[in-house]
């Protein structure tokens, strides 16, 4: 473990109130080796497409179609948007996204849909990178609080709800089919003591998949018994074929929980291990899902501003398992993105770090196919629909694109998007990403 520290009452107190001011999300691996391998594919995404939704809540929440072609003279720039229409345009707080295994259709999610009664899962056709198409929205039953999405090889998707019906818990796992239809909602019984799934891996070859409890979602709206931020610190591990929870993992604490808002598996790693993150006590963790315990190998507390502690959001990782980037948010105060050499799952090695700068609030990443470029979104979550809440955690609204070499990440200064000022209906808030490819005669990664 880095630098390892005691974390007594005081520490504890200043997580606690940077928290209230800071909490909900997760995505995908994929990065360069560590060591310029030619096993990664050549990079041919040359469109992001970014769900967005108006600052103001007063025009519709959409997709922003992005160039993304470094060898284009509008890259950086938005060629289009492409808003929702009719009764669930508006204030849906979109939050994740992810694409199907073949690259063809995007589901989007909306964090706080429940709290207008509106669909909180979109669909759109993708074939077309450049124009997305709408496909269907659902609003599946007894489940809340959209946030994680991974593709299925059948062509569905899995997807966390941190809440059942009311935003508390038992949260959900839901299926969607191929065909975008609700399948049912996982487990048919659900565990007791704090079930409220955020991120979520998995391993069809082995059956196996990982979910992280996070927060109760409900609890940090301004509710009778809200307005707090009540975490959870837990890894349910699944049989994934039968949709059935087979252990509880405890992280950190138990009396303070460590808020593991993200899980990931570790590729290539033979005992199917993974990573998760406190961000209440700033501590990286390596699940064993074998043996059932979670190891605390890594503290993010050097990282610790005088404004605000160092909250680990969400990770990536490349496909040899050696490179882990993870954004840090501190509250909105700033933003950093951190580079780890974890060749050795138990001793994860700093490589290096980019310092988003004052105002900046990194949370959702996601890596181009050839595993050279990082792309951050910076916006968290602002709870401001009514009833509000507790979590206030602005970014800079911007998209930040990074190059990754072997040991070290540089900013790409030529990628210079702004939501608050290249949105045509005004400032908007940029959350959940995907890559593509529009040129013709090339699939999308």
């Amino acid at each position: 473990m880095s630098d390892p520290k005691t974390h007594g009452t005081t520490r504890s107190r200043l997580a606690m109130t940077v928290l209230l001011a800071l909490v909900t999300a997760t995505g995908l691996a994929g990065c360069t080796d560590g060591g310029g391998s030619s096993s990664a594919p050549a990079a041919t995404e040359d469109t992001l497409l970014v769900w967005a939704g108006d600052q103001a809540h007063a025009a519709p929440d959409f997709l922003a179609v992005v160039d993304f072609d470094p060898a284009s003279t509008s890259y950086g720039k938005v060629l289009r948007t492409v808003p929702l229409a009719g009764a669930n345009a508006y204030g849906n707080e979109p939050h994740h996204a992810n694409l199907s295994r073949d690259g063809k259709t995007l589901a989007l999610g909306g964090l706080l849909s429940v709290l207008r009664g509106q669909d909180q899962v979109f669909f759109f056709d993708v074939s077309d990178p450049r124009d997305p198409r709408f496909i269907r929205s659902n609003n599946p039953p007894g489940a809340s609080i959209t946030d994680e999405f991974i593709p299925l090889a059948n062509g569905g998707f899995l997807v966390t709800f941190m809440g059942g019906g009311n935003g508390a818990a038992p949260g959900r796992v839901v299926e969607y089919d191929a065909e975008q239809r609700f399948v049912r909602a996982w487990p048919d019984d659900p565990p007791a003591g704090g079930f409220n799934p955020h991120g979520i891996a998995i391993d069809e070859a082995h059956g196996l998949m990982l979910t992280s409890d996070f927060i109760c979602p409900l609890r940090t709206l301004h509710v009778d018994g809200g307005s707090t931020a009540h975490l959870r610190g837990a890894i349910r591990v699944w049989d994934l074929e039968r949709r059935e929870i087979t252990k509880t993992i405890t992280v950190g604490d138990p009396a303070s929980p460590a808020g593991t808002m993200e899980v990931q598996l570790i590729p290539t790693d033979p005992r199917l291990r993974a990573y998760t993150a406190g961000m209440a006590d700033n501590r990286l963790y390596l699940v064993d899902p074998q043996d059932g315990t979670a190891t605390a190998v890594f503290d993010f507390d050097d990282f610790d501003i005088p404004a605000a502690h160092a909250m680990p959001q969400l990770f990536r990782l490349n496909r040899q398992g050696t490179r882990l980037f993870v954004s840090l948010n501190y509250g909105g105060h700033a933003g950093k993105i951190v580079m780890l050499d974890v060749t050795r799952p138990d001793q994860p090695k700093l490589l290096d770090v980019v310092d988003l700068g004052p105002g900046s609030g990194p949370h959702f990443l996601r890596l181009t196919s050839d595993e050279r470029r990082l792309v951050v979104s910076d916006y968290f979550l602002v709870e401001d629909l009514t009833p509000g809440g507790v979590v206030m955690v602005e970014g800079d609204h911007r998209i930040h694109v990074i190059d990754v070499r072997e040991n070290e990440m540089e900013l790409d200064p030529r990628f210079d998007l702004d939501f608050d000022r290249d949105i045509a209906t005004g400032p908007a808030r940029p959350h959940g990403m995907v890559l593509l490819t529009a040129r013709a005669g090339q699939k999308p990664e």
